[in-house]
């Protein structure tokens, strides 16, 4: 059996977004399955929109996402260069091998004359396609078009009445007729080669036996067949995945929120989160666990269980499995991970201020809050802000006995908390001693020390503030009791 080789070759005009990400994955995943290889190369013939500093981000996306590869942009080996733009002359020699050999042809048509020949279609009721003006002119024609300065295209010369079937490993087999394609460029008259013409070569040249790529490129297949028939090269297997679609059913765009993996990132979802959704995102793994580590999707990753309709992206579900990895994480790790995020936030010197074993506290506090790492910025705010009392916190505080409660509290803190275990004794031991009643205990000094009826755990905040501060809120308290 020939190894597994995948690719994935984003094009270099924007970000990483959410259906690339996927593609990546799938590939990464088949790849590690089956014992094969990875390619990544850039297709940035589009050199209007392409920038290397996208290039450079979509690197760095990958490899957040734990996604590596072992050929291509960054790694070498040995069928490089892995950029489109700088394998000009293998695409060259083979345009003119097939112009040589009358499979391909110039094109002096300008875009004024292409235009005309659509709108005559589309008012006959036919599909719109190049009906080969250029491709009977005499050798005399096409050097006068030369001579007078005009560049040409060179288009493919497609096969009449030939019927291309793709082999798609997700979609079973697709049927497409080559009536419906004409010829279509294969190299513009710039000089730089077309998708459908440069990737061919591209697979053909680096070894790859099977493509895995989103659903919209299935509509590029059959024309890739063509040139992989007209350069004598044998196809790679195909599979095509579906679409990813909002919510509303409609293609994923900026209106569904982040679309970009970098955006993802920077509101503190954790890249095993997203790579655990994403691969949920059109597959299905046996049973009914959701929650899988990157060894569990390798360990079970194959096509016959990819979906042929399209996948719903549900920020909800991605937001509770991001909660379920944060849950996940010893404190030290989420200490660790929550820096970057609570250095944005005004509270930054007030934390660093805690020393660590406090910082410890307040992490494991707020761990069961968080959906996102970004999340921590609104959390901190009930450490370190006075307390507004909302008007059903108020209303707890006037409740008769709460003054009573109150002053037991201040009348029995110590000189200082240190641990978690030590203010849940004591709130255990005030409880006994008064003969209080758990919640005439709990709710009274919540609504006093934070102005809430509900939130964090009381020995996480009391610890955290130390017995000094408690005291001071406990004062604040008391200006909302009766009287």
């Amino acid at each position: 059996m020939t190894k597994v080789k995948v690719r994935f070759a984003p094009s270099p005009t924007g970000p990483l977004h959410i259906g690339g990400a996927r593609s990546a994955l799938f590939n990464f995943l088949y790849a590690r399955r089956y014992g094969g290889e990875l390619v990544i190369r850039s297709e940035d013939t589009d050199v209007e929109r392409s920038r290397r500093e996208y290039e450079d981000e979509i690197i760095e996306s990958l490899e957040w996402l734990g996604i590596n590869w072992d050929e291509g942009l960054k790694v070498g080996g040995a069928n490089g260069p892995y950029r489109q733009t700088e394998r000009a002359d293998m695409y060259q020699e083979l345009v003119d091998d097939l112009v040589d050999r009358g499979l391909a042809y110039p094109c002096f048509c300008t875009e004024e004359e292409l235009e005309e020949e659509r709108k005559q279609l589309l008012e006959q009721g036919e599909i719109v396609r190049y009906r080969g003006r250029c491709r009977n002119l005499s050798e005399e024609e096409r050097r006068a078009r030369l001579a007078q300065g005009i560049k040409p295209a060179i288009r493919l010369q497609v096969p009449p009445g030939r019927v291309y079937v793709v082999e798609d490993l997700v979609r079973g087999n697709v049927v497409f007729e080559s009536d419906t394609m004409g010829d279509f460029i294969i190299m513009k008259s710039d000089g730089l080669p077309t998708y459908n013409f440069a990737v061919v070569i591209d697979d053909h040249l680096m070894g790859i036996t099977h493509v895995i790529r989103a659903e919209e490129h299935l509509s590029n297949t059959p024309r890739q067949l063509a040139v992989y028939e007209a350069l004598g090269f044998t196809p790679p297997k195909f599979a095509h995945v579906s679409l990813i679609l909002g919510k509303d059913r409609q293609k994923m765009s900026k209106r569904h929120g982040a679309t970009s993996v970098i955006q993802y990132r920077q509101r503190g979802y954790l890249s095993e989160a997203l790579v655990n959704f994403l691969a949920l995102l059109g597959w299905a793994p046996e049973g009914e666990e959701e929650i899988l580590t990157l060894d569990d999707m390798i360990n079970s990753f194959s096509l016959d269980r990819v979906a042929k309709n399209p996948a719903v992206f549900d920020i909800d579900k991605l937001n509770y499995i991001n909660q379920q990895y944060i849950k996940q994480k010893t404190i030290s790790e989420l200490k660790e991970a929550l820096r970057p995020f609570i250095a944005e936030s005004p509270y930054a010197d007030r934390v660093q201020k805690l020393g660590e074993d406090k910082y410890g506290l307040l992490v494991e506090g707020i761990r069961d809050y968080l959906v996102c790492l970004a999340d921590v910025k609104e959390n901190l705010s009930i450490f370190f802000d006075d307390p507004d009392y909302t008007p059903e916190a108020v209303e707890v505080l006037r409740q008769e006995g709460v003054g009573q409660v109150l002053d037991a509290c201040q009348e029995r803190l110590p000189d200082s908390f240190t641990q978690f275990d030590e203010a849940k004794k004591f709130l255990k031991t005030l409880i006994k001693e008064t003969g209080f009643r758990p919640k005439m205990v709990y709710m009274p000094l919540r609504a006093a020390f934070t102005g809430l009826t509900r939130g964090l755990e009381l020995p996480y905040l009391m610890s955290v503030w130390g017995s000094d501060e408690c005291r001071r809120r406990l004062e604040l308290a008391r200006q909302q009791l009766p009287g």
